[in-house]
């Protein structure tokens, strides 16, 4: 029989190193990360987390929390072209009300996601379903702008600031930041519902499918930087030169962002443009 090689454990120190080799210490960044794919790392999230931060680093997240805020819209209006699912037209009435004080996070958002959203440090956004977090100097300057009719504004700070996203194990699948290059492009973004704090219905952007993310792979793949910590493969993309790139892809291919799934209503609804709205009722996004 052979044995398992046992790994070492990652350490708060080899995430130090990573930062440092990929050219990341003080810069912001967007994360998102699998931390089984490293393997074991020494405090889990938390160490991931404090070893980003002691190079200087702002780190943001996605804290969506969808299944807990979610609303359907009032009197029933369902906009057109606006990648229902069955189960978004059957929404019950809810009485919940988001504040960005709130540690409610959707589950399939990650461990890090989730250990900074009980960070008394954090900030987080004024976005009901579609919220970023972020933690260190730059936090309160990325997340500051965002709002229901803005959730993407995070991202044009990001931009701003020269920061980079960072993928941790994970694909390009989960890069959230397509999606502005998606709005970016010219689509109109997804609108959902879900209370204001006085209770009633408000509209609010969201993006849509991610699946077929991974055909920006090689368009992205001349300014991507990698390296490995643990077993982790980290993936680095300057947010300007991605943002830039992947725009100007859809705009030339509108379908390079079609999932393999023939019956994707986000696809069939995105592609095209996105929801048609009543422009007195849409609201102005400023993402």
């Amino acid at each position: 029989m052979f044995r398992k090689e046992k790994r070492m454990p990652v350490t708060l120190s080899m995430i130090r190193v990573a930062v440092q080799q990929c050219g990341l210490s003080g810069k912001a960044l967007c994360v998102h990360s699998s931390l089984r794919s490293f393997g074991h790392i020494e405090g889990g999230a938390r160490t991931l987390l404090e070893g980003l931060l002691a190079e200087g680093c702002t780190v943001m997240a996605p804290s969506f929390s969808l299944r807990t805020f979610s609303a359907p819209p009032p009197d029933s209006a369902y906009p057109a072209r606006n990648g229902w699912s069955e189960e978004e037209l059957s929404l019950p009435p809810t009485s919940q009300i988001y504040r960005p004080d709130t540690t409610a996070i959707d589950l399939d958002m990650g461990a890090l996601p989730a250990v900074m959203v009980r960070e008394r440090r954090r900030v987080r956004g004024w976005h009901p379903l579609n919220s970023f977090v972020a933690i260190g100097p730059l936090a309160e300057q990325l997340i500051a702008p965002q709002k229901p009719l803005a959730v993407y504004a995070p991202f044009k700070e990001l931009c701003g600031l020269d920061g980079a996203i960072l993928l941790m194990g994970v694909r390009l699948t989960s890069m959230t930041f397509l999606h502005y290059a998606e709005q970016q492009a010219g689509r109109t973004l997804f609108r959902r519902w879900a209370n204001d704090e006085h209770g009633k219905p408000q509209m609010v952007e969201i993006g849509s499918c991610s699946t077929g993310f991974e055909a920006f792979a090689p368009l992205l793949a001349p300014f991507r930087t990698t390296c490995t910590v643990g077993e982790s493969l980290w993936q680095v993309f300057p947010a300007r030169a991605t943002l830039e790139v992947a725009s100007e892809a859809i705009r030339r291919n509108p379908s390079i962002t079609a999932c393999a799934d023939p019956t994707c209503v986000r696809c069939r609804d995105a592609i095209p443009g996105g929801p048609m709205l009543d422009a007195q009722k849409s609201g102005e996004s400023t993402g």
